[in-house]
């Protein structure tokens, strides 16, 4: 847990989320600190190798954040000034932050009201509409802050909360308009859609290992791939472009400090090994909670649909009822000790989205009715069922007089 979110959780009966770790990983923390090897040692190869061989990809390349990683899959799919990328509103802001680190333009289009995922059809007609251009184009595009007619070179879906997007229809649909996929898949790691690993079905994909996620590394996070071209390149841009033969000074490419250190890679290599066992605990602990939220009112718990073949929680988000308020809500349950957070704030309504791009309130109305009544409770690996019992108790208690 970060030194933010201990201050955060301060003063509550349940922490909001805690990092699953044991004497194994420790240890291997402690080996690191007894060698000389701090950075791109034997360490991150095992975690590379680790996380290969278990999405059942050519390459695994180890970053120093998932934000890291979706920057380089952008710059290695070449979008650069001016480009369009169809992306989701619904989601934590680094999804979009990183075609604006290009200059280019996130295309935003709503979401399903089931899942929070990207809303497939929509992004079948904005496609089409933007690749035709002139004024059918302009339903898609921001009130300002595009200067010429873009070129639209991808898209960019988020496996929200940890259930994958309806991969299918979505890679025909790249297919069709020659459009490249950057699957975000940060909080998907061990999901599978149709019997198919997360982060597997786009030209590249990226887990992410911050302490709330399904392992950790600290910080941290992996590009997975099996575009030769692409994987060569992200892994000269992470080490400041050097490429293979470049002495220590030498840069083939503009790049990035973007290495992970071997004191996360050791980490995360030992949390791999136990991948499965904390996938199965958050499930139970999932599972506690849908029982205690099967029959209370006003509040709708999380759906797993049916093309999701293995949901990998990341996090538990319920859906407050639209009458209730949801900050009464979480002050009344900050009251009882028991911590909980809106999840997501709609990314186009983030204060700087509306500055540079002129998006209103109505704009994604899905995407605003989940983030107006989504609510994270805690929720890791290590949770009792005691604590569960004592989040739904109190949450009973806050909608009883809400």
């Amino acid at each position: 847990m970060s030194k933010m979110d201990r201050k955060q959780d301060e003063g509550y009966r349940v922490p909001m989320s805690s990092p699953d770790l044991t004497e194994a990983e420790r240890a291997v923390v402690a080996d690191v600190l007894g060698s000389p090897r701090l950075s791109m040692g034997p360490y991150e190869e095992a975690f590379e190798k680790a996380v290969k061989e278990y999405a059942g990809v050519r390459h695994a390349i180890a970053v120093s954040s998932g934000t890291a990683g979706l920057h380089l899959c952008v710059r290695a799919a070449g979008i650069s000034d001016g480009d369009w990328v169809i992306t989701t509103p619904f989601s934590f802001v680094a999804s979009a932050n990183v075609m604006l680190y290009e200059r280019a333009i996130p295309i935003f289009v709503d979401v399903e009201a089931i899942t929070g995922n990207i809303d497939i059809a929509l992004v079948e007609e904005a496609a089409r509409d933007l690749k035709q251009g002139g004024k059918v184009s302009q339903r898609w595009l921001p009130r300002k802050g595009i200067k010429d007619q873009g070129a639209l070179k991808a898209i960019l879906p988020v496996d929200v909360f940890g259930q994958p997007v309806n991969y299918d229809p979505l890679l025909r649909i790249a297919k069709t308009f020659g459009l490249s996929i950057i699957e975000d898949s940060c909080e998907a790691l061990g999901s599978t859609y149709r019997g198919r690993k997360a982060g597997v079905f786009g030209d590249a994909g990226i887990y992410a290992f911050y302490p709330n996620k399904q392992i950790t590394t600290g910080e941290g996070g992996v590009v997975v791939t099996d575009n030769d071209a692409w994987a060569s390149m992200i892994r000269s841009m992470r080490n400041q472009g050097r490429a293979p033969g470049d002495t220590w000074l030498s840069h083939t490419y503009l790049g990035y400090n973007y290495r992970l250190d071997e004191l996360s890679a050791a980490l995360g290599a030992v949390q791999m090994t136990r991948l499965d066992e904390l996938i199965g605990k958050r499930e139970q602990v999932a599972q506690w909670y849908l029982a205690q939220l099967k029959e209370l009112q006003g509040v709708e718990a999380p759906q797993v649909v049916s093309s999701t073949t293995r949901m990998s929680w990341f996090v538990f988000v319920i859906r407050i009822d639209p009458s209730l308020k949801r900050d009464v809500v979480v002050d009344l349950l900050k009251e009882r000790g028991i911590p909980a957070r809106p999840y997501f704030i709609p990314i186009h309504l983030q204060n700087y989205m509306r500055e540079r791009f002129d998006y209103w309130e109505g704009d994604f109305p899905v995407t605003e009715d989940l983030g107006r009544r989504g609510l994270a409770l805690p929720f890791s690996s290590v949770m009792t069922r005691e604590q569960v019992e004592e989040v739904c108790q109190a949450l009973r208690e806050v909608m009883e007089i809400s």
